[in-house]
C-alpha cells in the first residue's frame, strides 16, 4: 500500500471487484468498531494487551489493503499508493509494539505518524477510483486521517496519557467504511437492474 497505474476509474470497476470491495469495507467497519471498544475498555495503562491491540490494527489495515491490491490487479494493475500504505502499516505495527512498552505519549506520536502516512495514500486512491462509487467517504476518511494524525503527533509531544482519541479515530474510520459499503451496494443494485432491463429488451426484440 514494477507498479501499473490505472488508466481511468471506470476501467477498474467490473461488478465482481465492486462486490468484493463492498464486502471488504463492511469487514473493516466491523473490525474497527470491535477494536475501538476493546481499546476503550482497556483504559490508559500500558501493558501486553495494549501492545496486542496497537499492533493488531495496522496489521489488519495492511492485510486489508494487500487484499484490495490483489483484487484490483485482476481488474487493472496495482496502484503504487496502496503499496506504500501496506509498507507503512507493517513498519508502524512493529514500531507501535516497541512504543507501547514505554509511554502513552510515544504511542500517540507513532500513531499520529501512521495516520498521516496511511491517510495520504487512501485519499489518492479514492480520488483515482471515484468512478467505482462509494469513494467520497474514503476521500473524507483519508483527509481526516491526515488531520487527526497531526493532532496525535502534537499530543505525543506534549505527553498526553489517554488513548481515547485513538479509539475515536477508529470509530470514525468505521463509519466511513460503512458509508462506502452502503453506497457501493446501491451502485451494484442499480447496475444489476440496468442489466436486467437490457436482457429483457434484447429478449423482446424480434429476430430480423
Amino acid at each position: 500500500m514494477s507498479t501499473i497505474e490505472s488508466a481511468s476509474p471506470r476501467e477498474v470497476a467490473p461488478r465482481p471487484y465492486r462486490a468484493s470491495l463492498r464486502r471488504l469495507y463492511l469487514a473493516r467497519s466491523a473490525f474497527a468498531v470491535v477494536w475501538a471498544a476493546l481499546l476503550l475498555a482497556h483504559g490508559p495503562t500500558t501493558g501486553p494487551w495494549l501492545t496486542v491491540l496497537l499492533v493488531g490494527y495496522p496489521l489488519f489495515d495492511a492485510g486489508a489493503v494487500l487484499w484490495q491490491i490483489r483484487a484490483r490487479a485482476d481488474a487493472h494493475g496495482r496502484p503504487m499508493a496502496q503499496g506504500i500504505n501496506v509498507v507503512v502499516s507493517a513498519v508502524v505495527a512493529i514500531a507501535l509494539g516497541v512504543a507501547s512498552a514505554g509511554s502513552i505519549g510515544a504511542v500517540l506520536g507513532m500513531w499520529g505518524a501512521w495516520a498521516i502516512g496511511a491517510g495520504i495514500p487512501q485519499l489518492v486512491v479514492a480520488v483515482r477510483d471515484r468512478g467505482l462509487g462509494g469513494q467520497v467517504p474514503q476521500m473524507l476518511s483519508g483527509g481526516i486521517s491526515v488531520l487527526a494524525g497531526a493532532s496525535f503527533l502534537g499530543q505525543g509531544l506534549t505527553g498526553a496519557d489517554s488513548v481515547a482519541g485513538i479509539g475515536g479515530y477508529a470509530l470514525v474510520g468505521a463509519l466511513f467504511f460503512l458509508l462506502s459499503a452502503l453506497r457501493l451496494g446501491s451502485v451494484l443494485r442499480r447496475t444489476d437492474a440496468d442489466g436486467d432491463r437490457g436482457v429483457r429488451a434484447a429478449a423482446d426484440t424480434p429476430d430480423s
